[in-house]
């Protein structure tokens, strides 16, 4: 189990960096979004708003953590919600699975890996202070 979360964990980092130093870089451009797909008012709106460039230095941040084992968790609490987002973009406006679908598996996986870092979260009656 401990390599198969070190193999995920790195796989996983390394797609985020390489992701956002595309993006930040200018190295690949953006697949053109089918006619008439929702997604297209979505880029639209999103593109000149430097959310994504906010999107991507999240992905940067957390990818580097992941891809060094240092704060993992944190990383993949960082990256988690990018991989989710990624997810229902692929369901809802593309209507088809793609690379949400396996980033939100191996953030899954990791979490389980790291289950002990996160089984804080599911206290029932938590206290303040």
């Amino acid at each position: 189990m401990k390599w198969a979360v070190i193999v995920v964990r790195t796989l996983l980092g390394l797609l985020f960096v390489w992701a956002a130093a595309a993006y930040f870089g200018k190295l690949m451009e953006a697949p053109p979004l089918p006619e008439g797909s929702p997604a297209v008012p979505y880029m639209t709106a999103l593109g000149p708003t430097g959310y994504m460039d906010a999107v991507k230095v999240v992905e940067l941040v957390g990818g580097l953590l992941l891809l060094t084992g240092r704060l993992a968790p944190l990383g993949l609490a960082l990256i988690t919600p990018v991989a989710v987002n990624i997810l229902f973009y692929d369901l809802f406006l593309l209507r088809q699975p793609a690379f949400g679908v396996g980033a939100t598996a191996a953030c899954v996986f990791l979490m389980w890996g790291y289950r002990s870092y996160f089984a804080r979260f599911f206290v029932p009656t938590a206290r303040i202070g």
